[in-house]
């Protein structure tokens, strides 16, 4: 048995070569013989090749990166049969799907494939992609607009928190929205968020929709839409996001559950998907 340890040179804000290093020694400490491990950068292989030309059926694929390495690898596999254990080695700054699992940062999450199958999939400017975590439609988007300038200026940390203060004082608008889940059509003035959740957190530990189960059995999804509140009453409940309770301002933060979900916007925002950014968005829909 080999470990093919595909990892991510991006990810940590461009440490993830060094991350690796770290699994790598997670994987051999106090094993005899050590485990052969085989490297490879995953953003420079066409994996829907590599996994069926270079591993065997008791081969380990050991993914090192972050939740957009992830988001990566459940599409480019899509439709693929991988028929291989899958563990995941988290190297991300968010991290999102590893706190999801309830695990820390610095372990290992073995044979995940049951949680990258059958993955709901999101529509956006006619391209359909698979996602694990979130769709994120608002002033998250924007924050990983943002976030993605930063890196591309080259900052290493990218305080994502601060971003979305400043987006909420400063820079960022609101948008009118309508939001359909099951059939049913509703409109809302002044949406700061419209995310669609499979997992309880993203962005660093938000949690949308605490309820949320990535195991729910009929696959049901929870959409949690916050409007109607100006800049400095979002200001004050946002902290509460990361605990869950910002779902006690009832007045303006409201969540559902679904399986057919469309969201659209009266102007053009950001949309980021398990992290991954698209600009200038006007509508998504997702399908559970």
């Amino acid at each position: 048995m080999k470990y093919h340890m595909l990892f991510n040179p991006k990810s940590n804000n461009g440490h993830g070569s060094e991350e690796v290093e770290k699994a790598v020694e997670k994987l051999t400490s106090g094993k005899s013989p050590a485990p052969e491990i085989i490297k490879q950068d995953i953003t420079a292989i066409d994996i829907r090749q590599y996994i069926p030309d270079k591993t065997a059926a008791d081969d380990v694929i050991f993914i090192c990166g972050g939740d957009g390495t992830l988001n990566r690898f459940v599409n480019d596999t899509d439709g693929l049969e991988i028929n291989r254990r899958i563990d995941y080695y988290a190297t991300g700054t968010g991290n999102d799907f590893f706190r999801d699992l309830g695990i820390e940062k610095g372990n290992i999450a073995e044979d995940i494939g049951k949680y990258i199958t059958n993955l709901p999939k999101v529509t956006v400017k006619g391209k359909t992609y698979r996602f694990f975590n979130n769709v994120g439609f608002g002033i998250d988007g924007y924050c990983s607009e943002v976030g993605d300038k930063e890196r591309a200026a080259g900052k290493t940390k990218i305080n994502y928190a601060g971003i979305a203060i400043k987006g909420l004082l400063f820079h960022f608008k609101p948008a009118n929205a309508v939001v359909t889940i099951d059939g049913k059509k509703t409109e809302y003035k002044k949406v700061w968020l419209a995310p669609t959740m499979k997992g309880r957190f993203y962005g660093g530990g938000m949690m949308p929709v605490p309820t949320q189960d990535r195991n729910a059995a009929d696959g049901s999804l929870s959409v949690l839409v916050w409007h109607g509140s100006g800049k400095l009453k979002t200001l004050m409940i946002f902290p509460n996001i990361f605990k869950g309770e910002h779902l006690k301002a009832t007045k303006y933060c409201e969540s559902f559950s679904g399986k057919k979900i469309h969201v659209s916007f009266d102007r053009p925002c950001a949309l980021q998907i398990d992290g991954e950014t698209l600009l200038d968005v006007t509508e998504y829909s997702v399908e559970a």
